[in-house]
């Protein structure tokens, strides 16, 4: 079984331009899911995809090796499913690990212990996430928060993808394993600038 993680970082961003390239506790923002990636001792191999030459050139300067991600894969409207179908196309990976680098808090180790309960547990996919415990308002009678059961939230710290079922447009299977990380490595992802500066203003890496 080929296990490859993959980091998806497009180069262009409305919310926060070149937001992939943003410095974040002195080191770029990809560099930190490139540091993840090269903890792992299961990974076969880690890998970039992006369409933007800085981008390139920075993940290859902290030592990921890049996809060079076709223009049409790399729109807003682009679909990480899709990317993702690219880079096992190219890798010819079993098992995709995705990074996205808008979350990058990850617990020391969280790569090669996520595998494992994948391996160990036999599902066709995995996240990481944590139960929200929200509702939208005027929904409920002022509902006890003890008694909504809440749902899990996936926080794009960590995916793990059976290759077949992404090259059939699937990006869960059958068999889910929620893999449960505390609050403080998934408060936000970083979507618009003011996310980018909670984490950089009360995080520590």
């Amino acid at each position: 079984m080929k296990i490859i993680a993959i980091i998806p970082a497009r180069g262009g961003r409305k919310a926060i331009k070149k937001k992939n390239l943003r410095i974040l506790k002195k080191k770029p923002l990809i560099y930190w899911s490139i540091k993840s990636a090269k903890e792992s001792d299961l990974v076969d191999d880690f890998f970039l995809s992006t369409e933007d030459n800085k981008i390139k050139n920075v993940a290859l300067k902290y030592g990921c090796k890049v996809i060079d991600r076709p223009k049409h894969l790399s729109k807003d409207s682009s679909k990480t499913i899709d990317v993702i179908k690219h880079a096992i196309k190219i890798t010819r990976a079993d098992v995709i690990v995705c990074m996205q680098p808008t979350s990058p808090k990850r617990p020391k180790g969280i790569v090669d212990l996520c595998i494992k309960e994948y391996l160990k547990n036999k599902v066709d996919t995995l996240a990481t996430g944590r139960i929200i415990y929200n509702y939208e308002w005027g929904k409920y009678n002022n509902l006890a928060r003890q008694k909504i059961k809440g749902w899990f939230w996936d926080d794009g710290n960590i995916y793990i993808l059976r290759a077949r079922n992404i090259l059939k447009n699937k990006w869960v299977g059958k068999k889910l394993y929620k893999y449960h990380l505390e609050k403080k490595y998934n408060l936000v992802e970083i979507d618009d600038l003011e996310d980018f500066n909670i984490i950089d203003k009360l995080f520590y890496f």
